[in-house]
Formats: C-alpha cells, structure tokens, sequence
C-alpha cells in the first residue's frame, strides 16, 4: 500500500462537553503537527488539592495533570480514491484512543503503546473534503510520566484490493554460514474482490549498496476475503552478518505484479544474524558470545516529552552507546518504530517489553482493566512491529507483574509466552519477574520464618531478614533468595526462554545448582551495583547480562535517585520527592543528553574506558549522612569550579581499573589509594577546596595507564552555542539539538555561573523544546527563556521546510550568540 505521513494539518484542544458548547462559547482549536504531547505544555499542579479524576500519579507523573484530548484534522480525498482501500495507521496514541471518520465511530486502542489501524474507506466522501477526529485520555493510569495525545506517527495508506497487508512482508534467516544464508520471505497478501485473483510476487533482497543479491518470483492465487502467504526461500552468497560491531543491513523489495502491471510494493529493511542460547555459553549472536550491558529506558524524550520524532530516538540510541551500553530494554512498553530503526542501524539490541500490568492493576486506571480483552491484539501489533528487526532478540512479557508467584499468574504467562511463539518462534521471551512482589501477599509469612530462624540461631528477634528493612536492595534480594520465592516463581520462571529477575542478583549463582537449565537475565537492576552485579555476569555463563535502572533520566516517578540527606526533620529517605521535583534522578544519562559521573564509573567497570574519571562531591553537603535509595549515585558532579568554597573541606572520588591512582591539586600530590576491581573501581581523596588543576593518575604496576584533567573556570562568562549537526533534513522526523554552555575563554565549562538563557528562533525551522537537567524546577519546556543548570541547557529545534534556522540566544553578562543550520 502506498504510504504517504499523515503528520500535518492538525488541530487539538481540550475535550469538551457538547452539551455545555450548546449554550457556552466555542472552545477554539489550536494547529498542531505531529506527533504531539498534550500534557508536556500543561501547568504542573502542586499537590496541595484534592486529587480528582483528570489527575495523573502525582510524583508518578511527575506533578502534570492528566486530562482528555482531541484531535481533529481536514483532508482531502480524490475521487481517484474510490473503490481502494484506505486505511489510517497511528503508531501511538496515549490513551484509550478512540477515532471518529465524518462524525462516525471508526474505531478504538484503549493500550497507549500499540500502533494500529483504522479501516477507512467506508466512512470516506470521495472528491470533497472529509475530517478525522481523534480521543485520547490521561488519567492516574500510570507509574511513570506518559503524556498524552497522538505523540507517534500517523500515516494515510491507500491501496487496490488486492495488495500486501499492513506489515505484511517478513523476512527470517533460518540457515546461515560463511558461504550462504537463506532468507525466507513471507508475504501475506489480501483480497477483498468479490473474484478469485491470482497475481505474481515478486522478491528482491538488495545490499546497502543497491546491488540485488538475490531475487525470485511466485505465483499466488488469493480467494476472496481470504488472506495467502507466499513463502519464498532466497540465498544469499557470502552473506554479510549483522552485529553490534557491523550492523549490516539488507532490504526486501516485494512488488505484486498482475500480468505488466505493477499491483503494490513493499519495501523492508532486515539482518541476516543467527541467535543461540545455552546455560554454558550464554547468548550468542553469530556464534559468538554477547552479554548484555543494558540500559533500561522509558519512552520520553525529556523536554519533549512523549512526543517521538526519528531524531530524538536516534540520537538517545546513538548517545547510550557511545557510553557503553550495547542494549536496550524498553520498559515498560513497546518500543518505537523509529527507535528500533535507529537500533538496527547503530547496533544496538532490544529486549522489547509488553505490559507493566496483566489483571492486577498497579494504578487507579491502568491498563489493567483492558488487558482480558485485548492483550492479544497488543502482542500481535508488538510482534508485527518488530518482527523484521534484527535487533530485537527477545521480547519481554511483563514487568514486575505481582501474579508470577500464584499458579493462576504462571498459566496467563504460559499464554502470553506461547502467544509470542506463535508469532515469531526465533526469538527468545522473557518476563522481568521481582521476587518480592511475586511473593507479597506471604511477606507476613516469611518475616515470621526469618524471626524463627533468627531465634534459633541466638541472634535475636531484630536480626534476620527485619534487618534489611532500612536497605530497599538488600531486602529485595534476600526475599527473592528465600525458598518462598523459588517455590512461587518456579513455573512462571519454567515458561520462558529467559528468567527475567529485577534486583534479585542473590539468585544468580543460587539458581546455577537449583535450576541448572535457566538462563538468567538481570532485567533490572540498581545502578550503584554494577560492579559487582557484572563481575556476577562475567563470571556465570547462565548469567546474560544486566540491565541497569536507568540508563537515560527521564520525566516522572520523580526523586527515586535524589540525592538526600538525613535531618531531624527527615530521619529516613524518602522514595518520592516532593514537587516540583521533575524527574527520577536515577539516569546514567540526563535528559538533556549529558552524561553523569555514574556514565563514566559504568564505562570503567565494563572494561572500556581506560581513563580515570574524577567527581566531586558538592562541598556545600561536606559532612552529612547521607541517606539515598539504591537507585541514587553520589552527589557529585565533575567540576573544580567552587566559588565560596575556597578553604572548605571537600571529598573527590575517583573512578579506575588500575592498580593506584594519584590526585594532585595544583601540582601537589595527595598521595596514591589503591583502586580497581578489589576496591569497586573507586577510592576517595579528602582535601580542602583551592582553585586550579585537579589531575588523577592511573597506575598499573609503574606505568602509567590514563589520566584525567579538571580545571577552574576563570575570568569573564562565555555563552556559546553547538548545534549537534550543520546540516538537517525538512522530513521525516528530523530535528536539530542545539546545546548552550557557559565557559571561560579556554572553554572550561562554568558549573557554578548558572543564569537564565533566552533564545529565539526564526527561518526554516520553530523552537519545539527548551530546557535543562535541573531536577527540581517549575520552568516550562516550551518557554523561551530557561535557566542553565550546572552550566548547560539544551534547545531542540524543529525544521518547516528547506533553508536555514537561524537561533538567536542571550543571557546576562554574556554576549549574543548565533547558530545558523541549514535544511534540506
């Protein structure tokens, strides 16, 4: 079917009641192109008042309000148009979507997260204008920010009655060696004729270079209102492998041909890579063994929000594995199309995840009230979506879903799992399974096990598992390591291909005598533990990798990994922080993009960064206890620039694989501390505050192996300004990121000189978000003005058409800075 973006010429506002437009004034539209966040340009709300039905999660979402949207938009259909089929595909809406054609119901998603498909033509009046109407809601249906809206793409497709189905072309790789691969194409083809046809399809597998590398040609006859499948085996000589090291990628080009003439096209993009797993040998991509270094994310694009344009996925792929990483778990929903294209193309694998919730509800609303009905359709639309992929090695289906330790929650995931199988028997499915909600409702039982067991061991009733309470990770641990656990978990854990356990690493060699055919994947786990958790990874080889929580910030669950300290006036950490904080804190990766000391720490402990890494903890908190989650890294930042703090006592951690490392300051050596692996890749220096060079030494053995450099920020403040590329495109969901510092004239970046930054766009192109990674603020993404924080903010802009944007930007005591970006 031809497929042309269906993105321009929208309208949205606030839904309103009919009745109430009757007798009131009209309630203007406002013109917006996809895709779009709703709820990203809302007032935040203080959680003063009383909650009400249009409220998000509070912290969960972080501090928005919800509501309920619509979406309307004119279009015109030829009269060409008559008797094909025309459907609309929207790849996401956010949520409980429901579509009207010309005033007529056309049809509903209630899941935010599946893309899918509006059969159109009935509705449609041909040779005149026609209008598209779309719902979508928010409300305290989630434990994370969502937005809400049409925040993915939309696409027209209009094609004869005979054709392709939608996602209808899928390629696998069943046989593959140094000399040939086969590539099986698939392609379900439709008819909805009142006739029996019979067409040609015809197959193509091309290089990235064009050159056709394979081709074969099928005759298929379709009986009406009956789909087909013609199923053709190619070869490929010397087929290029797809890796994380050389992601080489193929296309299929699938024309059906009746006699001369051209019926339909499709055209996807696919790898040629073999998969295996065993407890022995882990995963293997191509025969050779992977593991995992995975970030987990959320879909939001910071001060984007929902909204999911082609850049924007692209350049968090892109920056995540720049830090290290190798995966992705998209948690806790499908992935974007664009995402995974970005994924396939950069090399990056994903574990694809489903659901957050099947019958047990996590949240007033949630999806949990919909999942009997439509969890099928749900799992259909992911697989088709990913199918062709081959980054995707595993799909994922649940997150921390509270019946995996009751037999009835085993049976629904044997369906879910089974269902996936059906769909695509080549990749492997897990289920983020956490021990301890698993087992929730027998906690009772098991404090009461562990105080027996305490008692008989002379260690009194406040030993045991009680103990553990004031520690969230070692209390989750030690309960997904009781028997209580193994038992609960045992058959939802024997469904699936991987057991998928968050922050239960205390099972990882336990199983390995227990279990010694499961296959263990740390699906989630606590980022201040990596050092251990991957020495537990390297050394087990049933053990496939981990993925840490979180490897990108993001907007909502707010203050997770805060840091914090205790007071009188807060005796014990606190998980949610209070608004108008913004976001989980808990990212190796802000939501601007810049990567924190935690990034460079995990760099270290993965073996790819030779270089030590200097953070510096904020001298203003020098002194107090600190009280963060699990989730929280040190409150550091990698500054020597501390105005009003000369002479203060201050304490600097440095990162490193070596054997010592040695921290001068200004030339004057504090001495050398072991560090590396038998140290958790870190040691600490305490000094007192003086401007100038703070420079770290590794050492392995005499020899130097990397050193790391900080300096002051002196004399007057600069504002510069770096457009991450010169050069855009005007389609297909390109945007240009636009990062503005503030530095000294030797471009030493000015933590300590945060001021407000006005900007102004003008030319081919608008300002679609501006902000910072400040955590805690009440400033707006879509403002004009925002504050740097620690000397950075970040301006995306969004192209309308060929020739130059040009952005304008200015602050305080600075002079005026231009950037010029040109679209294509």
């Amino acid at each position: 079917m031809k497929r042309t973006s269906f993105n321009d010429g929208w309208q949205t506002r606030a839904k309103v009641n009919p009745f109430a437009e009757m007798s009131g004034p009209k309630t203007p539209y406002r013109p917006v192109t996809l895709p779009h966040d709703a709820v990203i340009v809302q007032e935040r709300t203080t959680p003063g008042g009383e909650p009400t039905d249009v409220t998000m999660e509070g912290g969960a979402g972080a501090y928005f309000p919800g509501g309920t949207y619509e979406y309307r938009k004119t279009f015109f259909v030829p009269q060409e148009h008559r008797g094909k089929r025309i459907f609309f595909e929207f790849e996401g809406v956010y949520r409980d979507a429901v579509v009207f054609v010309n005033g007529d119901y056309a049809g509903q998603r209630p899941f935010g997260y599946s893309h899918f498909h509006i059969d159109a033509d009935r509705f449609l009046r041909f040779d005149e204008d026609n209008e598209i109407r779309v719902e979508a809601r928010a409300h305290r249906d989630s434990r994370w920010y969502t937005g809400a809206g049409i925040y993915r793409d939309t696409w027209m497709l209009v094609g004869e009655v005979v054709r392709i189905s939608p996602d209808g072309v899928r390629v696998t790789t069943p046989d593959i060696d140094e000399k040939q691969a086969v590539v099986e194409v698939a392609t379900r083809v439709e008819n909805d004729s009142i006739a029996i046809r019979t067409v040609d399809v015809v197959s193509e597998i091309r290089h990235a270079d064009g050159s056709v590398v394979a081709s074969d040609i099928s005759r298929i006859t379709v009986l009406p209102g009956e789909p087909a499948v013609a199923r053709q085996r190619l070869y490929v000589r010397e087929p290029l492998l797809w890796s994380t090291d050389a992601p080489t990628l193929y296309t299929a080009d699938v024309v059906l041909k009746d006699a001369a003439v051209d019926v339909d096209a499709e055209t996807v993009t696919f790898g040629i890579r073999s998969l295996n797993l065993d407890p022995k040998r882990g995963l293997r991509i191509n025969g050779e063994t992977v593991k995992l270094r995975g970030a987990c994310i959320h879909h939001d694009n910071g001060p984007l929000g929902a909204a999911t344009y082609a850049r924007a996925e692209e350049r968090r792929v892109r920056l995540l594995k720049d830090a290290g990483f190798n995966s992705i778990r998209m948690s806790h929903n499908p992935i974007s199309r664009p995402m995974l294209d970005a994924c396939d193309r950069l090399g990056v694998l994903v574990v694809d995840e489903a659901f957050d919730v099947w019958t047990s509800g996590k949240s007033d609303f949630d999806y949990s009230l919909d999942f009997p009905e439509w969890w099928e359709r749900d799992i259909e639309a992911m697989v088709a979506k990913d199918f062709n992929h081959p980054s995707v090695i595993m799909y994922s289906i649940g997150n921390e879903i509270p019946e995996t330790g009751t037999p009835s929650g085993a049976a629904r995931g044997r369906k879910l799992a089974e269902k996936v199988r059906s769909l695509d028997p080549a990749r492997y499915v897990t289920n983020a399974v956490n021990g301890m909600l698993a087992v929730m409702s027998e906690l009772g039982k098991l404090r009461q096990q562990s105080q027996a067991k305490a008692a008989e061991a002379g260690e009194g009733e406040d030993k045991g598992i009680n103990t553990l309470m004031a520690d969230a990770g070692d209390m989750m641990n030690a309960i997904s390591a009781s028997s209580l656990v193994t038992e609960k978990t045992a058959e939802s854990f024997a469904v699936l291909d991987v057991a998928g356990m968050n922050y239960a690493e205390a099972r990882y060699a336990l199983d390995k005598n227990l279990f010694p055919n499961r296959i263990i994947l740390g699906t989630e786990t606590f980022p201040t533990r990596i050092d251990g958790n991957w020495r537990l990874v390297e050394e087990h080889g049933h053990v496939i990798g981990d993925f840490t929580w979180t490897g990108w910030d993001y907007l909502g669950e707010v203050g997770i990994g805060r840091p914090q300290y205790l007071t009188p006036n807060a005796p014990r950490p606190s998980h949610t922080a209070p608004y108008p904080y913004l976001v989980g804190g808990c990212g190796d990766i802000d939501i601007t993009g810049h990567r924190r000391p935690a990034s460079y720490y995990r760099e270290i402990v993965f073996g790819l960064r030779a270089q030590p890494y200097i953070a510096v903890r904020r001298p203003e908190h020098h002194g107090k206890t600190w009280a963060g989650t699990p989730w929280a890294w040190s409150d550091t930042v990698s500054s020597w620039t501390w105005p009003d703090f000369e002479g203060e006592p201050v304490t600097i951690e440095v990162y490193g694989d070596a054997d010592e490392v040695e921290l001068l300051v200004n030339g004057r050596s504090l001495g050398r501390r072991p560090v590396g692996a038998e140290h958790r890749f870190r040691t600490e220096f305490e000094t007192s505050y003086e401007p100038g060079e703070l420079l770290a030494v590794a050492y392995r053995g005499d020899a130097e192996t990397g050193r790391h450099t900080l300096r002051t920020a002196i004399g007057p403040v600069l504002l510069r300004a770096e457009p991450d590329r010169p050069v855009i495109t005007a389609s297909g969901g390109d945007l240009a990121y636009v990062t503005l510092t503030l530095t000294d004239q030797d471009g030493t970046l000015h933590t300590a000189a945060d001021r407000p930054v006005t900007v102004e766009v003008t030319g081919a192109g608008v300002l679609l978000g501006f902000g910072s990674a400040n955590p805690s603020t009440e400033e707006r993404f879509d403002a004009t003005e925002r504050r740097t924080y620690e000397g950075r903010a970040l301006a995306v802009l969004r192209p309308t058409g060929p020739g130059k944007i040009r952005l304008l930007a200015s602050a305080p005591g600075c002079n005026a800075v231009e950037v010029l970006v040109t679209v294509e």
